[in-house]
């Protein structure tokens, strides 16, 4: 699902947040994305949706070679990914329904199938019965559930969250996780970059910890590995 091969990825002030990155990661795991503040976890997964683009080297996802991918491409690649942020990034104006739906507009499905599709995924989120409501009327919680909706209500291959339960409370942390648990289960590919100590090691999934923009370590059923 996701491949990259000696990636290495300098900003325009010098910084090298990816130096050699090497990994693979397979359709249907969760990936924790771990590591100090600074380490190098944003890049690494900006890289996989091109929000960034690598200095050097090869990164494939869902076939699509990123390395050599037109401008002019990128939303089509994005059709198959999803992606949760810490902020939500929700539009404050709209509905939740309209916010959800927007994610199926912009790639003009027919109205009769964008209902269904947001009504089934507001379902399977819990929050069916607060369509109609805008994002400020929420909780942060039900926000993030917003945010994680909009992210698969186009059936994207693979999610990629960064820090999605960092503004959240340790009860509504869960919920999340057990949200993303259950679209993993579906056989959507997880990868979460986090820094809650907790959840990666009660939840245990494959970990990937990255330092200096390296990657220091990658085990199988892993935990945090750092102090809290």
């Amino acid at each position: 699902m996701i491949e990259m091969q000696d990636v290495y990825k300098t900003y325009s002030n010098g910084v090298t947040a990816a130096s050699g990155l090497t990994v693979k990661i397979d359709q249907g795991e969760f990936v924790y994305v771990v590591g100090p503040s600074g380490a190098g976890k944003s890049t690494f997964i900006k890289l996989m949706y091109r929000e960034e683009k690598a200095t050097k080297g090869m990164i494939t996802v869902n076939g699509i070679n990123l390395s050599t991918l037109k401008n002019s491409k990128v939303p089509l690649l994005r059709r198959n990914i999803g992606v949760v942020f810490q902020d939500f990034k929700l539009l404050p104006n709209i509905t939740v329904y309209e916010n959800v739906a927007f994610a199926l507009e912009v790639i003009e499905e027919q109205p009769a199938a964008i209902k269904k599709k947001v009504m089934e995924t507001l379902d399977l989120v819990g929050l069916k019965h607060k369509a109609r409501m805008l994002p400020t009327e929420l909780s942060g919680g039900e926000q993030q559930r917003v945010a994680i909706a909009r992210s698969i209500v186009n059936s994207p291959k693979v999610v990629i969250a960064d820090e999605p339960t960092g503004n959240l409370d340790p009860d509504t942390s869960w919920e999340i996780m057990n949200i993303l648990a259950e679209i993993n289960l579906r056989g959507t590919t997880i990868v979460m970059a986090t820094h809650n100590k907790e959840v990666v090691n009660t939840i245990t999934h494959r970990v990937i910890a990255i330092e200096g923009g390296k990657i220091v370590r990658d085990v199988q059923k892993g935990d945090y590995g750092y102090e809290s």
